[in-house]
């Protein structure tokens, strides 16, 4: 069985920084056995939004460049994760949950193709442990006008 940084390898990625709160919160909060991801948007590795990823799904970002935006945002994540726990292979039990906010334009349906982006990639890193329940909403406006935002909950040893 691979590591997460090993299949991180194979997909041609890496985990970005973890970016630094851009208000009056923490990025986690370790509680017990969960940890719990404040919600992440999709900073590029350069910890830069992209100009295709900001804006409105449904409007000036396409669906697919949506999708794109919310791998990162599981990136993001994991980073957040990372950065809480240490090792991901040995802490991560489970990712609990995920909570997707996609900013789309009025009428745009389609939030939870968009969403798969983090979803899939949470299961191609973890395997199993990255199956998780789901939430997925459109929304009128995100911070730095960014396409998607993504908040985890997850079960560490």
């Amino acid at each position: 069985m691979s590591t997460v940084k090993e299949r991180l390898e194979a997909l041609g990625l890496a985990l970005p920084k973890a970016a630094a709160p851009v208000a009056n919160y923490v990025p986690f909060v370790r509680t017990g056995t969960l940890v719990v991801i404040s919600g992440q948007i999709c900073f590029g590795t350069d910890g830069k939004l992209a100009s295709e990823h900001t804006g409105k799904v449904g409007g000036n970002v396409s669906a697919e460049a949506g999708k794109a935006a919310a791998r990162l945002c599981a990136l993001n994540v994991l980073a957040q994760l990372e950065a809480a726990v240490g090792d991901l292979d040995r802490a991560v039990v489970q990712c609990v949950r995920l909570g997707g906010f996609i900013n789309a334009t009025p009428g745009f349906s389609a939030v939870a193709g968009v969403m798969n982006g983090a979803s899939d990639l949470m299961v191609e890193l973890l395997g199993d442990r990255g199956r998780h329940a789901r939430s997925t909403v459109g929304v009128a406006e995100l911070p730095l006008d960014a396409a998607v935002e993504v908040e985890a909950m997850f079960e560490v040893r």
